[in-house]
């Protein structure tokens, strides 16, 4: 038990963090856990590896996700900034190299290998390139002369190319959607607002008619023409599972998914556990969502407001995302399902997004104190 009278590092970490937060994530990857015991060993036996292969890997990439995740969460707003920066040009680094040593899957180029390990830079980019856009966004509001709106264009212009060249236009609609949110946040006036409006419906019709694939799941969604099959068998095992579920290993549906583990866990869950357990995971999510607007909108440091923002806001359209093309709401994306998808990269980064959100929304008197006796809270630079 960790004494309210103790001053050490752990015990501010404790008394400042927000609890609710924490337990949010903690349930979130508990129920990954549970759910790779679902949906993983069918997948396993298919291409003959153990049946347990899967479930063995989450629970190795989970621990050191809650071990990144408390540690990104000690750091203060300033080395937030600074981590984020190495791990945008890091990440953007590993991107452009993908393009030429990347490895190749399904005509895409996303992934590298480091020390026989996969890794997806592109996962590792969002919650570093929200936080340097915050930063950026925030400059105008203190009045410095950066000029931070037109950087955090030039910042989204490189990354779009980056995911667009992959290409990967899942990972490039949701960070255009987070930017778009926070330059709305920002203050943005609503001529650029519609403007970025205009963009964004140019650049989804353009996507349809320059690359195959996107038309095609396009067509696949509006017609139900062509091959269906994983999207059709992720609806009817949602069907399957009513309100309470076939039971523990009891979904038969699930077992010819072929990413039932990854993109489509969340209809495994359904399947298995029904729309009970459905309806408590997107209550997770939402309240993550929730509850980091409501704290931000309560935040009088713009970086701080704008970061948490966006943090919270790329998070829960990753979410709806998954679950919208799980109910055949939107074309397949091929896009996880935040702490509850199988993949070591997307877990890893997950906990860096959340460790950033825990860091961010860790209570600060001192910061309240200067704010209530009327001085202006001076955002060192990074």
């Amino acid at each position: 038990m960790v004494s309210r009278v103790d001053r050490g590092p752990v015990a501010n970490w404790w008394w400042t963090i927000d609890r609710y937060f924490l337990a949010a994530c903690l349930a979130l990857m508990g129920l990954g856990v549970l759910l790779s015991f679902a949906a993983s060993p069918a997948v396993a036996e298919r291409i003959g590896l153990d049946s347990f292969h899967f479930v063995d890997r989450q629970i190795l990439f989970m621990l050191p996700a809650v071990v990144v995740m408390i540690s990104v969460s000690f750091l203060t707003p300033r080395y937030i900034r600074r981590f984020a920066l190495i791990l945008l040009g890091v990440s953007l680094l590993l991107m452009v190299a993908a393009l030429f040593f990347g490895i190749e899957v399904k005509g895409a180029r996303r992934w590298v290998s480091l020390a026989g390990i996969s890794i997806q830079p592109s996962e590792f980019m969002k919650p570093a390139f929200v936080v340097i856009c915050a930063w950026l966004l925030s400059e105008r509001e203190r009045g410095g002369d950066m000029p931070g709106y037109f950087l955090a264009l030039v910042l989204f212009g490189i990354v779009a190319g980056l995911l667009m060249l992959q290409p990967d236009l899942g990972q490039t609609m949701l960070t255009t959607f987070t930017w778009a949110g926070m330059f709305f946040l920002a203050g943005l006036s609503m001529f650029w607002i519609f403007l970025l409006i205009g963009f964004s419906v140019v650049f989804v019709i353009s996507s349809y008619f320059i690359f195959p694939h996107v038309a095609g799941r396009v067509d696949r969604f509006l017609t139900g023409e062509g091959d269906t099959f994983q999207v059709d068998a992720g609806r009817e095992a949602i069907l399957r599972g009513g309100w309470f579920g076939q039971g523990p290993g009891e979904g038969t549906v699930k077992r010819i998914i072929p990413d039932s583990h990854t993109d489509f866990i969340f209809s495994v869950a359904a399947e298995e556990y029904g729309i009970i357990l459905c309806i408590f995971i997107m209550l997770l999510f939402a309240f993550i969502v929730v509850r980091g607007l409501v704290m931000a909108l309560k935040e009088r440091d713009p970086f701080t407001r704008l970061a948490v923002s966006g943090i919270v806001i790329l998070f829960g359209f990753q979410s709806i995302i998954n679950m919208a093309v799980n109910l055949h709401l939107m074309p397949a994306k091929g896009m996880t399902l935040p702490f509850i998808s199988y993949g070591g990269s997307s877990l890893i980064a997950i906990a860096v997004t959340m460790g950033i959100l825990l860091a961010l929304t860790r209570r600060r008197p001192e910061a309240r104190m200067t704010h209530t006796v009327g001085f202006k809270e001076h955002i060192p630079a990074i």
